[in-house]
Order: structure tokens, then C-alpha cells, then sequence
């Protein structure tokens, strides 16, 4: 594997004439990136903050259809998303994985066939029979701390969990190995027109420690896929909002407090909301609410008191022996879903529809979901290939194929999968530069310590949150941040990262109140 160039190296040679300039580097930005680079085009993805930091690193680790959308009539969004989720599964082994839900039921016939109904309709849209029906025995089999009040039975079906920050960084390196430019912490300040008044250009501003300063960058075409942000660059234009900012918060706790095979799909005795509890790396991840969000986009998303409360009330309901409670509570993290406005008054009813809009040259691509992102690709890419003038290749996959097993005996069979999906061909480079020690688990948890070193080496880490919270998601996994092993984190990397003594001790104090405000079982950042 090649030697990543600098971030200076990059900069330097940005002064091109582009075919395409991607704003945004989430799930969006990231699936339209790779997609333009294989398919030909001479591509720069630009992100004003991390990759993945906004939206793309605090979803629910989901790809699925959206049960729950059936319940409000989307069956379009329901149907695109469950065709997608088997694309997924096939075309990102080992990275999207499947996942089975446990769907509770109640003594009402009436509920009963709703679900019986729903979960026929889930399974015929993805051309699959993969559901059955649990009576109490099995369950108590199955998952016995699963005790709702006036449980009759349950349904067991299928999605996919993934991690999602290492599926925005597998498309992002993939591409840039393909051809492709991209910077994180690089921001579009000002949207560059010609005097007809078309977007044909960006001034962007390096916002990294490095302090490269700004540049004036042509292209023939701009894509904006900054999700939640989407209205800051249609307002250089004038143009009024499209975009409705959902937040939707989750509680991390450990597997061992709530230890369950399957995710649970349940519904809050409150309101009636279809909620999650999911398996996931080691824990298990609860969520998520659904709420218009208020606060300035630029402050970091957090989970309210309200919101841990109302979550915690959902947890007790349906797992009553569990005693879990806010000290039960490892990290919490909070996202903004980009939802294209509507006139619901219930958040959660909002259409999960995505939308391309072209206005002044400027083409947005907003709303949608994580599972769609390769039909949303395609949808901007189509809206901006007449100012390109250029046709796009057409690719058979999205993901380059991953390794077969290495000769190594420092991996497991479930090792060597847990890596090879979240780095694909760049994996023999990450087995082959860590020693023994390195090839352990991460105490509990599924992840290596060799994925710190590696990617402080080759993961384009300006921040040690960077590295803590979406290059590998040590964070929010372990107690108080990872506070206890930061040592450790320290020999590994600080030495691939060139940080002086007073750079790192400046990067944990600033990774640390990132934490405390924002991703700590009792965020502050609300007080």
C-alpha cells in the first residue's frame, strides 16, 4: 500500500479544473464520491468538519427497510430501502451484517395481524421468507429478560447493523486509492458564480491546525450533500429552507447489563413509538427519539435529560428485571436527520423521502436514509452530469472486493471478518504493521488496538476525537470516553500523529470536553 500524501501535499495540488466538487462528507458525500470517482470524473470531496461527524457516525447502525414506516404508509421509502438493505448485504460483506429483530406482541388480535401482516410485507419486499413467530416458551429461551407486561408472543424478522462511520471512510479511501481528492476539515465558505450567476466554483477554508489558509477552486459542477446543513449553501443562493433537522438520540450501555442475541423492536408505552435495542461491537445500543432540533447547527447534538428519561422509561417497560437505570449508561450520542420538510406536525410521521433539487448550478441532494445512499448517489450525479458534459461509467459494485483470509494465525475467523468489512483491501497493510500485542481485543469490546495505529498512520486524523469517536468508536464503548487506557492510546499513536508533548495534552483537553458535552452518559452541554 502506497504512502498517503500529506495534508500539505493535498492542498497544494487542489488548483485544478474539476469535473465535480462534493460538499459534505458523510454517508451522502462519501457514496456520491466514489461513485463519480469510479465512474470517471476528476472529483474533490471537501468536509467542513471530520468525516462522518455530522449525521453518518450517530445513526442507529442500521441498514433496513424502516419496519416502522409500513405503520405510516410510506411503502415506497419501505420497499427502496428493504431492495437496498439485500444490495448491501451482498455487496459489502462483513461490513453490513444480518441482524434479527424481536418484534413483541400483545394478547390483541387485532396487533397480532398488523404484525403478522407487516412482517409478510417486510419479507416479500426484499424477495425473501425469513420471518417466524416465537411463542412465550421460546422467548424465554431465546432472550429471558424480555418481560413486557401482557406479552402473548413475538415475531422474529430480519435487518442489517452496521458500523456507519467505517462504511463513510471504507467509500471515501476506496475512492481516493481509485483517483479520487478529499479533505476533511476543509470548508466551503462561499459559493464562486460566473457572471450568468452559476455556481462554478467554491472559495474553501482549511480549517485544520495547519492553517493552509484559502483557496478558489473551479469546477464544472457542485454537489451539496452537507445533510442538516443543507440550507447554509441554498442560502448563499436565497433560497428558502428545505430542510427539517430531526434529533434522534441513543444510550450505550454494557451487553452484560442488557444481554440480548437479537434487536428488540418495541413500542414506548407512552406514546406508542417504535423504539430499538441493539447489539452492537461489544454493548448494546438503545434508541432512538425523534424531535425537532432548535439549537445552532453548529453546536454538537446532545442527549437532553428529557430524552435519557424517556429512553430509560422504554428500557424498564419492556426489560422490568433489568434495573436499568442512569448509572447503567456508558456514552450517549445524539444525530441530525436531514428531513426534507413537510406539513406533519408529529416528527415522526415526516416522509423519509429524499429529494434533488438544481438551482443557480448548485445541485443538493438531501433527506433520505443511510441504506439508500447508493440510489441517492446515482439521483445527484444524474441531476449534475449535463453541466459536466461527460458520461459516467458504469460499475458493477461499490465496494472493492475484500481480502481472502490471510496467513496469519493472530486472527480468528470472526476477527478477520470484523476487520476485513470495516477496511476492506487496505486490511493485509493493518495486519502487517501491528505486532502481536496489538492484534488483541479491546478489552470486551469486538474492535483491535491495532485499528488506533493504523489509523493514526494512514486515517487522515486531525483530532484525537477523529480517532476516538468515528475512526474507531473506542468512545463511546468504553467507560468515561476511554480516560483509562488513554495511556496506552498514547504509546500507539502519538508518535504516527508527529504531536508534540503540548499538542497531545491539548488534544485530550479538547477530546474530553467533546466528550463531557456531548457524548458522556449525562451530557452538559443542556445545563
Amino acid at each position: 500500500m502506497k504512502h498517503p500524501q500529506t495534508r500539505e501535499q493535498i492542498w497544494a495540488d487542489l488548483d485544478q479544473d474539476w469535473d465535480l466538487i462534493v460538499v459534505g462528507g458523510g454517508i451522502t458525500g462519501a457514496g456520491i464520491f466514489k461513485r463519480a470517482v469510479c465512474g470517471g470524473l476528476k472529483t474533490l470531496l471537501l468536509e467542513a468538519a471530520d468525516y462522518s461527524s455530522g449525521t453518518s457516525s450517530k445513526s442507529s447502525k442500521l441498514v433496513h427497510g424502516g419496519f416502522r414506516y409500513l405503520r405510516s404508509g410510506q411503502y415506497d421509502v419501505t420497499y427502496e430501502s428493504v431492495r437496498q438493505r439485500e444490495v448491501l448485504l451482498r455487496q459489502a460483506r462483513e461490513l453490513v451484517t444480518p441482524l434479527g429483530f424481536i418484534l413483541p406482541y400483545t394478547g390483541d388480535a387485532r396487533q397480532q395481524r398488523m404484525f403478522r401482516i407487516g412482517v409478510v410485507i417486510y419479507d416479500l419486499m426484499g424477495s425473501k421468507w425469513n420471518h417466524r413467530r416465537l411463542n412465550l416458551e421460546q422467548l424465554n429461551q431465546i432472550i429471558p429478560i424480555l418481560q413486557p407486561e401482557g406479552m402473548a408472543g413475538a415475531y422474529l424478522y430480519y435487518d442489517a447493523r452496521l458500523d456507519d462511520s467505517r462504511m463513510v471512510l471504507r467509500l471515501i479511501q476506496e475512492a481516493m486509492a481509485a483517483g479520487g481528492t478529499a479533505l476533511n476539515y476543509a470548508k466551503v465558505e462561499q459559493l464562486l458564480r460566473t457572471n450568468d450567476g452559476m455556481v462554478r466554483g467554491a472559495a474553501v477554508e482549511d480549517l485544520s491546525g495547519a492553517r493552509l489558509g484559502t483557496r478558489e477552486l473551479k469546477a464544472k459542477a457542485i454537489i451539496n450533500a452537507t445533510g442538516p446543513w443543507t440550507d447554509q449553501l441554498r442560502g448563499q443562493l436565497g433560497r428558502e429552507g428545505r430542510v427539517r433537522p430531526l434529533r434522534g438520540s441513543h444510550l450505550v450501555v454494557s451487553y452484560n447489563d442488557l444481554p440480548i442475541p437479537y434487536a428488540v423492536t418495541l413500542m414506548h408505552p407512552k406514546d406508542g413509538r417504535a423504539m430499538f435495542a441493539i447489539p452492537w461491537e461489544g454493548r448494546t445500543i438503545f434508541g432512538t427519539t425523534d424531535l425537532d432540533h432548535s439549537l445552532p447547527l453548529e453546536q454538537e447534538p446532545f442527549c437532553t435529560d428529557k430524552e435519557i428519561e424517556y429512553m430509560l422509561e422504554a428500557v424498564r417497560s419492556i426489560f422490568p428485571q433489568t434495573n436499568i437505570s442512569e448509572k447503567s449508561i456508558l456514552s450517549s450520542f445524539s444525530g441530525l436527520r436531514p428531513i426534507v420538510r413537510g406539513d406533519a406536525n408529529d416528527p415522526s410521521a415526516e416522509s423519509r423521502a429524499h429529494l434533488v433539487l438544481e438551482e443557480d448550478g448548485l445541485v443538493t441532494i438531501t433527506g433520505g436514509k443511510l441504506t439508500i445512499f447508493e440510489i441517492m448517489a446515482e439521483d445527484a450525479l444524474k441531476a449534475a452530469l449535463p453541466q459536466i458534459g461527460k458520461d459516467l461509467k458504469r460499475i458493477e459494485n461499490w465496494f472493492e472486493p475484500i481480502p481472502s483470509m490471510l496467513e496469519t494465525n493472530q486472527l480468528t475467523a470472526e476477527g478477520f471478518a470484523y476487520l476485513t468489512g470495516r477496511y476492506g483491501q487496505a486490511l493485509p497493510d493493518l495486519v502487517n504493521t501491528a505486532n502481536p500485542e496489538e492484534l488483541r481485543r479491546v478489552d470486551e469490546l469486538e474492535m483491535f488496538w491495532a485499528e488506533l495505529a493504523f489509523n493514526a498512520r494512514s486515517g487522515q486524523v486531525e483530532h484525537l476525537d477523529d480517532l476516538l469517536l468515528r475512526r474507531t468508536r473506542l468512545g463511546i464503548l468504553l467507560p468515561e470516553g476511554g480516560l483509562g487506557v488513554m495511556d496506552k492510546v498514547k504509546g500507539m499513536t502519538q508518535a504516527a500523529l508527529s504531536w508534540t508533548e503540548e499538542t497531545w495534552q491539548s488534544e485530550i483537553s479538547r477530546y474530553q470536553e467533546i466528550y463531557r458535552l456531548a457524548y458522556s452518559p449525562t451530557p452538559e452541554s443542556y445545563n
